[in-house]
């Protein structure tokens, strides 16, 4: 496998995450904004949307969209449960990070942290994010206060997908989370993970 990977991303890292978790082994190719390899992987139609992560499977197979690629690479692992029921609350949590979570967490970081975002990063678009991600960071802790893992009693594809941007939320996003407990007390038990690699790893 080869896996088109955006150093700085959170939903390359969620990939980059699974594979270490699991003892599995792809080539990296490093792509960042900028960058000459992003430039030749969109020409040789390696990035079908345009961004990465993108999992280049055998064949030359590609999948885009780092949470399809989760799900792929989860098939028949200990991160996706075996009850239906519990399948369909994790990628509850997986259609959530994407369409809730990182356009808040993950926005208000990359606003702060690329310079090419910097223009948007206006004072009354970070004060709106900044109260939209307190508040989607609540919901993770409402939901932790009485579980240590999102869905089940094991960490799963939905633990993973979560972490990547959670992790960083307050050093790169500016976000508080000592109001959080039961959120803190999750990171830790995520990065205590046999196998765990974090996001410079």
């Amino acid at each position: 496998m080869r896996l088109f990977n955006m150093p700085s991303s959170g939903n390359s890292y969620k990939v980059r995450l699974l594979l270490a978790l699991l003892g599995q082994q792809a080539e990296l190719i490093d792509v960042e904004y900028g960058w000459e390899t992003l430039t030749r992987a969109k020409a040789e139609g390696k990035m079908p949307f345009g961004k990465a992560p993108v999992l280049e499977l055998e064949g030359g197979r590609l999948l885009p969209e780092s949470n399809a690629i989760l799900w792929h690479l989860g098939q028949g692992t200990r991160f996706v449960p075996g009850d239906a029921l519990a399948q369909a609350q994790m990628l509850s949590w997986l259609f959530w990070e994407q369409n809730q979570h990182e356009g808040v967490i993950a926005v208000r970081a990359a606003l702060l942290c690329y310079p090419h975002r910097k223009p948007e990063a206006t004072p009354e678009r970070l004060a709106d994010l900044l109260t939209r991600g307190q508040a989607v960071l609540q919901i993770m802790e409402d939901h932790l206060s009485t579980r240590d893992w999102l869905v089940g009693d094991a960490p799963s594809l939905a633990d993973i997908c979560l972490y990547a941007y959670t992790h960083t939320a307050e050093t790169l996003g500016g976000f508080d989370l000592a109001p959080f407990p039961a959120l803190r007390a999750w990171l830790q038990r995520v990065a205590a993970l046999p196998g765990y690699v974090g996001l410079n790893d």
